[in-house]
């Protein structure tokens, strides 16, 4: 079936396909969202054959109903009713075991550590990308399109990942640990429009899911409350132990796990009466104790990153990089090599604070990822 769509847009170039549109197979990975079902869309409207793909990726029945899900129960419905509206071949692939294996299980183990994990970009290196991938070329497909908003950009060293160009939609954070060959695969047509027009051009090709609510960050994570899913997977996290002051040593009260704690934490600590804030600012996970102390101590100089990826060539101008999803990107230098998995790591211009072992760090040049790496530790700023 066809749709109509902005007159403005020109699906075709969106996907930069090798050949003409009309000899080609796009693939896209719908998650049953709005943007997964525009970017399909979008393929289909370019004159290519168009396959949607999605995962289910944890407990469909468990999932049926609720709201801020992905790749599960009504979600799936929703993919599927999108493909149907399209005219479009739709598959679904049960790969729960390993979504739990490689993102649920690993979630719980950092947060066992003491670490502060982002398993959407485990999802990203894992289910999403490898196992959607190898699908898309057992298909015969030109190109695996997905909606996050990041662009692909041709550079002079080969294809080139940017944030998008709505900083409040961007999502190259969780993109960075992707491989030139996966990028020269790879499309995602939805980086240079703002969600606005994305819903707009769902509605205007008659798609039910054209005002549904975005996704949560962590989709397998139910109202928010991670630490019962950590507990059901991990119930040693539970074990209680104290709260200390980093700084003199004092125990100022107990917790019921450090599961229930990250670094920079303020809220939730019940310590109240102290001459000052604090925060959290290291877990000993081993001694199950909560480090707390004044913001100043959260102050970092540097971060030693693990398991490192690079995408192009190093730049010779200066570097940024994100700690965290939602900083902004800050001055750095980088100490040490990039990518292969190789160890590395880089000094902030000024104290950076909140920096959470566990969590990634994202480079950049301009507005190019660069790559990046798990925090695996941090150097605080010389007092």
């Amino acid at each position: 079936m066809s749709v109509a769509l902005d007159s403005a847009i020109r699906p075709a170039e969106l996907f930069d396909l090798p050949r003409d549109a009309r000899a080609s197979r796009i693939v896209v990975a719908m998650s049953g969202g709005v943007d997964s079902s525009v970017v399909a869309a979008l393929a289909a409207a370019s004159g290519a054959e168009t396959i949607g793909i999605t995962l289910q990726l944890y407990d469909y029945g468990a999932a049926t109903g609720r709201k801020g899900a992905c790749c599960a129960g009504d979600d799936i419905r929703d993919a599927r009713a999108v493909a149907d509206r399209l005219g479009i071949a739709h598959y679904v692939f049960d790969h729960e075991s390993a979504f739990r294996e490689e993102v649920v299980e690993q979630f719980a183990d950092q947060y066992l550590a003491g670490r502060t994990p982002v398993p959407c970009i485990s999802c990203n290196m894992g289910p999403k990308f490898t196992d959607l991938l190898r699908m898309a070329r057992e298909l015969g497909a030109d190109c695996l399109a997905t909606g996050h908003y990041v662009r692909r950009i041709a550079g002079p060293a080969g294809p080139e990942l940017h944030r998008a160009l709505d900083p409040a939609r961007d999502q190259s954070y969780f993109l960075y640990g992707t491989t030139e060959a996966q990028l020269d695969f790879l499309r995602f047509p939805l980086g240079g429009l703002p969600k606005p027009q994305v819903r707009e051009l769902a509605a205007q090709a008659g798609l039910r899911v054209a005002d549904k609510p975005d996704s949560q960050d962590i989709c397998f994570v139910p109202d928010g409350d991670y630490a019962k899913i950590v507990r059901s997977l991990r119930p040693e996290g539970a074990r209680p132990g104290d709260i200390v002051h980093a700084g003199s040593g004092a125990v100022l009260g107990s917790h019921a796990g450090v599961i229930h704690f990250t670094v920079g934490q303020r809220r939730g600590l019940e310590i109240g009466g102290q001459p000052e804030p604090l925060y959290v600012v290291g877990i000993d996970a081993e001694q199950a104790r909560v480090l707390v102390g004044p913001r100043r101590m959260l102050a970092v100089g540097a971060a030693r990153l693990a398991d490192t990826n690079r995408i192009g060539p190093l730049p010779h101008g200066p570097l940024t990089a994100k700690v965290r999803s939602l900083a902004k990107p800050v001055p750095v230098t980088l100490d040490g090599p990039l990518g292969g998995g190789d160890a590395s790591a880089i000094r902030f211009a000024a104290p950076e604070y909140g920096v959470a072992p566990g969590q990634a760090a994202v480079l950049y040049a301009g507005s190019r990822v660069v790559g990046g790496g798990w925090i695996d530790s941090t150097e605080p700023v010389p007092a």
